[in-house]
């Protein structure tokens, strides 16, 4: 199976706010610094929001 390589997602400010958003709501639930960080999908060209 071959690796694959995804590149940071470019999100909207509006997208961003929401992750950002959900980054703070999950640190203030779990006490950890919690960080999200969205991928691109090369396969379909949409954007992904993927945890890491």
């Amino acid at each position: 199976m071959e690796p694959r390589e995804f590149p940071v997602a470019h999100l909207k400010n509006e997208t961003l706010q929401k992750l950002q958003a959900l980054e703070n709501e999950l640190r203030e639930q779990t006490n950890e610094e919690i960080v999200l960080i969205a991928y691109q999908n090369q396969k379909d060209g949409q954007d992904n929001i993927t945890t890491g």
